[in-house]
């Protein structure tokens, strides 16, 4: 684990001297045990004073730095979320004609927990490169957007030609040598958005729903493959 200076952190210093002070004037314990004590308590101090900080990805441009943060954060959320209502719901979900449901949000929260790292991956990325697609992998990314869109109804639909219409932007952007990687960025956050959206609906719904009706478990099934698709989208944008 890489430590942190406290000499970046005031505070730290200070609390590290005052610990110094007390332990070696006041209760007069020798200088060779609280040295090293008063030390330990300036990195502690330090680190934990770092860990408070917003992340920072070292960008060159403020806007994309502050949206990619964002991004982190919503996808970190996202992924608490789903945690929780993967628990939720295997207990809710136990009979053989629920099973369908149930692998289908689980399937969902299991893609929800992983975007964090993916975002960390999007990041190191963007450090690298001015631009993070080029037009040859936007119309890839169209590509396959288009081509579950002509395989989807719906609202998944609905999703897919929104996505869609954003990449055409970005391809247009791109053709133009303009920097992409905030409107990518936003396209991603987006979609973490709805997802979101989406899994709180289900999360409100499942425990209040008849579990033994049919149709209504089939508005779940309804809600619980949106987000399968939406996810789908998000990892779509994120790979490389």
């Amino acid at each position: 684990m890489k430590l942190t200076n406290p000499l970046y952190y005031p505070i730290a210093v200070l609390t590290g001297g005052l610990t110094l002070f007390v332990g070696v004037r006041l209760i007069q314990l020798p200088s060779i045990i609280m040295l090293p004590a008063a030390a330990g308590i300036a990195v502690v101090g330090a680190a934990y004073l770092k860990s408070r900080e917003p992340e920072s990805f070292e960008l060159d441009n403020p806007e994309l730095e502050q949206e990619l943060q964002t991004l982190k954060t919503s996808a970190l959320a996202l992924a608490t979320q789903a945690n929780k209502f993967r628990l939720e719901s295997k207990k809710l979900l136990t009979d053989s004609f629920q099973l369908e449901l149930l692998a289908a949000i689980q399937t969902s929260c299991d893609h929800a927990t992983e975007i964090p790292t993916k975002v960390d991956n999007l990041a190191r990325r963007l450090q690298a490169t001015n631009s993070l697609l080029s037009t040859n992998e936007l119309q890839q990314q169209l590509a396959q957007v288009q081509q579950r869109a002509n395989s989807s109804t719906g609202i998944a639909k609905q999703h897919l030609d929104q996505l869609a219409d954003s990449l055409k932007r970005n391809i247009q952007l791109a053709q133009e040598g303009q920097d992409t990687r905030l409107a990518q960025i936003l396209n991603i956050s987006t979609q973490i958005q709805d997802s979101a959206g989406v899994l709180q609906q289900l999360q409100t719904k499942l425990p209040t729903t008849d579990l033994t009706d049919g149709v209504a478990i089939g508005e779940l099934q309804s809600l619980a493959d949106e987000l399968v698709s939406l996810q789908e989208n998000v990892y779509l944008l994120l790979s490389k």
